[in-house]
């Protein structure tokens, strides 16, 4: 048997005008053709569906059958088809990201998802909060799509575009005798009390910062460590240390806490939007990165440094 989707829509024509010149007329052929058609389809399926005279069509009730199932059938082909032009634009799907805990308060990660949310409601964006270092893994397996992180090393199946460069603040306490400058060095920071990421937790920023220390010869005296950079916030917060941090956190107001602009100009950080070079990104993922890319970030970075 080898009805085509052409002869189910011939069909259901005439079933709906029950007449051959109308549905020829609709089909925009010529009747001849139309009804030889229709005979071929009664020979394939071994039914009559029209009784036809001279005068008259009307569906048989095998053809009233067919006709609501050919319906049908028409109906989930074109059902399917949207579906595969609505993934090949973008706008269904799922989409996985990884992000660093920073990531929300940056700017142009934060508008992006805001604008991509409005604008495609029906992706489902999978949010998984994950240090730079634990987002390798499941970006090298497929398990992410696109990983926000800081710049680090990568293997040669990732590949990254710099999002944007980061000042790095000090974060003091509101009493520190540092939290009324405008700017400080990071040599100033040399002798105090840090409160720092533990080695264990494999974040980014650990080397980061204390690459930064070590070309200032500071070996920072580190008094608490901890796994996540809220919670370093929370015990500058308490009094136990300062520390030094990405200014997107000056986006978060916690009572007792300062951030402090940086002099040095070395002491930035980057953000990368990260993508594996063995598998294609599907277009949501592309169309999300250009949202994020189109962002003017280094308008608020220099605000922050100046």
């Amino acid at each position: 048997m080898n009805i085509e989707l052409r002869h189910l829509r011939y069909f259901l024509a005439v079933a709906e005008e029950l007449h051959f010149g109308r549905a020829a007329e609709k089909l925009n052929i010529s009747q001849p053709p139309l009804s030889q058609q229709i005979q071929a389809l009664e020979a394939q399926i071994g039914a009559t569906l029209f009784e036809r005279n001279n005068r008259n069509v009307r569906l048989t009730p095998a053809g009233e059958a067919f006709r609501k199932a050919s319906w049908g059938i028409l109906h989930q082909v074109e059902q399917a088809s949207a579906h595969a032009a609505r993934l090949q634009r973008g706008e269904i799907g799922e989409l996985r990201i990884g992000f660093t805990s920073s990531a929300p308060f940056i700017r142009a990660v934060s508008r992006s998802l805001l604008h991509f949310r409005q604008r495609y409601p029906d992706v489902h964006l999978q949010m998984l909060e994950l240090n730079t270092k634990q987002q390798i893994d499941p970006l090298l397996s497929g398990k992410l799509d696109i990983g926000v992180m800081r710049n680090n090393p990568l293997p040669a199946d990732l590949q990254h575009q710099l999002l944007l460069h980061e000042a790095l603040v000090a974060v003091v306490h509101e009493t520190h005798p540092l939290a009324g400058q405008p700017y400080i060095s990071v040599r100033q920071l040399a002798n105090e009390p840090f409160v720092f990421f533990a080695r264990e937790v494999g974040t980014a920023l650990y080397d980061e910062i204390l690459r930064l220390l070590k070309n200032y010869a500071i070996d920072p005296y580190i008094t608490q460590e901890v796994g996540e950079a809220m919670t370093i916030v929370g015990l500058v917060s308490a009094g136990l240390g300062v520390s030094i941090l990405p200014a997107s956190f000056l986006r978060i107001s916690v009572d007792g806490v300062k951030y402090v602009p940086l002099s040095e100009p070395d002491a930035t950080t980057e953000v990368w939007l990260v993508t594996s070079r063995r598998a294609a990104l599907n277009p949501a993922a592309n169309t999300l990165i250009s949202f994020m890319l189109e962002q003017d970030t280094g308008k608020y970075v220099h605000q922050i440094t100046k």
